[in-house]
């Protein structure tokens, strides 16, 4: 009877000790980024690698980042877009041009933590999708998309896309041109809606929303004009279009949040980052 209760005793200590060291962090002692989003008006990769219409396209050809000539400039790039001063034919009333949020990540043996918080930014623009006031969703890229490390999800966004001026197929979503799930040419996504929906999917040929299985869970929560989203993924994944996640590893980081009930390219978005785990990146995961 001792010998069975030292070992469940055991055990029971075994088992705790993996529960802790699972645990979500303590989100106050883990360092944050702030990125601020830009409203993107209609800035397709088509437009920004064509260099009579963006002067950054030479740059890109070159290797250089969208985040290394932009990443200081994104609020009055965003402005200029939403208020219709560039790249917006159709701008809308009341639409933030930009948001800052605050970015930290964490990660242990099995999962990796994300979580950003902002402030609710003035709205009064239409209700593109009345059921959700915020949606964010994440991508990660596995350096295997060709310029996903310079554009970051400019890579899935095209001028023929719906949404865009003058495309009248409204199921044509995102892609990559030159996809490959076998090759792991594609985006890993996730999305949290303030509806409560949650999204474990990934951007290739065209945009899937659901399947994967590496999303473990996605919350979010709105105390006064702050808003918190957090997600907690596996390492693993273990899902089609979840890229497997390892530490000593850099992979390519990109968000967007539509604010203010918003729907399709009526979002702001991240440039193009990098997340690593133990490994030198603009978002450093903090190891528990």
């Amino acid at each position: 009877m001792r010998k069975l209760m030292t070992i469940s005793a055991t055990g029971l200590l075994l088992g705790l000790s993996a529960s802790a060291a699972l645990a979500a962090p303590d989100w106050s002692k883990v360092p944050a980024k702030e990125i601020t989003l830009l409203y993107p008006g209609v800035s397709p990769i088509e437009w920004i690698m064509t260099g009579t219409e963006h002067g950054g396209a030479r740059g890109i050809k070159k290797g250089e980042t969208c985040a290394g000539c932009h990443d200081e400039e994104t609020a009055d790039m965003g402005q200029k877009m939403a208020s219709g001063q560039k790249i917006e034919p159709s701008p809308i009333k009341g639409k933030a041009g930009s948001i800052p949020v605050s970015v930290q990540a964490a990660y242990d043996a099995a999962n990796v933590y994300l979580r950003f918080s902002w402030k609710q930014p003035a709205g009064g623009a239409a209700k593109l999708d009345p059921d959700n006031q915020v949606k964010l969703a994440v991508m990660l890229e596995d350096n295997k998309v060709d310029r996903a490390g310079q554009s970051g999800c400019w890579e899935t966004c095209h001028k023929d896309v719906r949404t865009m001026p003058g495309v009248t197929d409204d199921k044509k979503t995102k892609y990559v041109a030159g996809a490959d799930l076998k090759a792991g040419k594609y985006y890993d996504l996730m999305q949290w809606t303030s509806k409560g929906a949650k999204h474990d999917g990934y951007v290739a040929d065209k945009r899937v929303m659901d399947g994967g299985k590496a999303l473990i869970d996605a919350k979010g929560e709105k105390k006064g004009d702050q808003w918190t989203v957090t997600f907690t993924r596996k390492l693993a994944g273990g899902g089609e279009g979840d890229i497997a996640m390892a530490a000593g590893k850099a992979y390519n980081f990109g968000f967007a949040i539509h604010d203010d009930f918003s729907k399709g390219r009526y979002h702001q978005v991240s440039l193009g980052y990098t997340l690593g785990l133990g490994a030198e990146a603009d978002i450093k995961a903090m190891k528990q």
